[in-house]
């Protein structure tokens, strides 16, 4: 019985160790087939609803802060420029000459001769023309007779004078005839000076037969010719502009500086450059030496005289010319394009970004120039002005800002 029970406690054992290493391959085959049924697709199922879900969050999130960057206002803006100390404004000239006169005859006659023809530069002094007045010579020729006559008769009035004054100390004439003697001399030296004086108006009429240049210049007109009859004016008869002559050596230019600038202009001070079309590219110095101090109620503008060297003369009198005037700022202003005006009821504005955020700011206008304006009051020299501001534009509006420069600057 021990021996059968043994042996059948054998044969388990070993059966045992015989059976198990053929059920772990099974065991192994069977979680396996668990894990590929059961765990993986699970996990798969897991990772395509997380992707999902955090694709759809991730699209979220851009979509609303693409819709929170179209919301904000992309604007462009633009710093003030400081405007230059001195400025220039360019004004329409009239250039003159510095002395301009028209020669006339003192004197009635014909013309003689003339010596100088349009052109011609003389200096002061010079004969220009002479003018025939037989007239006139025949009247000087009359008073001086008549000065002779007079001074002949004080001679006569003076030597009875002295012989009666000297009877009278020996009582040989009464006093009565010494008084006589002494008023006919008195009488006759006054008629000697009417008849002096009378000769020397003939000699000045006689002496403007000789017609004188009055100062250096250039001949501009000659309006005579020999042979002419020369009127010296009269109440119904006009007078004969024989020449014209002008000094050009030096030359006026006369401008209307606008009533906005009168304070800049100061004489002796304030310069210019004068510019003609002849001479392009070329600039003649002058210097603003008076003005009118007097705004004209018209035209609401200051006369302002110029005055030009022109010592070679190539510059013409009478021609016109672009005034080129360095007028000195009197405060520091700013510089802005007109497209970042904004008109609106209160006052002329713009906007300004400060930290992302417009601030619709007034200022002050100064000089038009056109595609920018001057600007006295209401900015600073960092302040970013939006361009081309639409009308939708409000104070608090956050903005996207994008710089950008006035033209002409350098980038």
């Amino acid at each position: 019985m021990e021996n059968d029970m043994s042996y059948t406690t054998t044969n388990r054992i070993i059966i045992d160790v015989e059976t198990r290493p053929q059920k772990r391959p099974r065991q192994n085959r069977l979680r396996a087939k668990w894990l590929v049924i059961t765990v993986i697709p699970g996990l798969l199922v897991g990772g395509v609803l997380f992707f999902g879900i955090f694709s759809r969050r991730k699209a979220d999130a851009s979509l609303r802060a693409v819709n929170a960057e179209m919301a904000v206002t992309s604007v462009s803006v633009v710093q003030p420029k400081r405007a230059a100390p001195a400025q220039e404004i360019i004004l329409p000239g009239s250039i003159q000459p510095f002395i301009s006169s028209p020669i006339y005859a003192r004197t009635d006659g014909y013309l003689k001769k003339w010596y100088f023809d349009i052109g011609s530069h003389v200096t002061a002094g010079q004969l220009l023309a002479t003018i025939q007045a037989p007239e006139v010579d025949e009247q000087l020729a009359q008073a001086r007779s008549t000065l002779a006559t007079a001074q002949a008769n004080l001679k006569l009035a003076q030597i009875t004078m002295d012989r009666y004054q000297g009877l009278l100390l020996k009582h040989a004439v009464a006093q009565q005839d010494v008084d006589n003697a002494v008023g006919t001399y008195s009488a006759n030296r006054t008629i000697v000076d009417a008849d002096m004086a009378n000769v020397r108006h003939y000699e000045a009429l006689v002496s403007y037969e000789n017609v004188y240049a009055p100062f250096d210049g250039v001949i501009s007109a000659r309006n005579t010719d020999i042979g002419d009859l020369i009127n010296a004016g009269s109440n119904t008869v006009p007078r004969t502009d024989l020449f014209h002559i002008e000094q050009t050596g030096m030359l006026r230019v006369y401008v209307n500086v606008p009533e906005d600038y009168w304070r800049g202009i100061k004489p002796g001070q304030t310069t210019a450059d004068v510019v003609l079309t002849e001479f392009p590219g070329q600039k003649f110095p002058g210097k603003v030496v008076r003005t009118s101090e007097a705004i004209n109620g018209t035209t609401r503008t200051l006369l302002t005289e110029i005055d030009l060297p022109n010592p070679d003369n190539i510059l013409l009198s009478g021609s016109y010319a672009e005034v080129h005037l360095h007028v000195p700022g009197q405060t520091p202003t700013f510089l802005i394009p007109t497209n970042t005006l904004l008109f609106r009821s209160k006052h002329l504005q713009v906007g300004i970004v400060r930290n992302s955020k417009v601030a619709i700011t007034s200022i002050t206008p100064g000089h038009d120039f056109g595609d920018q304006i001057e600007v006295v009051a209401g900015l600073k020299a960092d302040d970013q002005i939006v361009v081309n501001p639409p009308d939708s534009l409000v104070s608090g509006q956050e903005v996207k800002v994008v710089q950008v420069s006035l033209p002409g600057d350098s980038q």
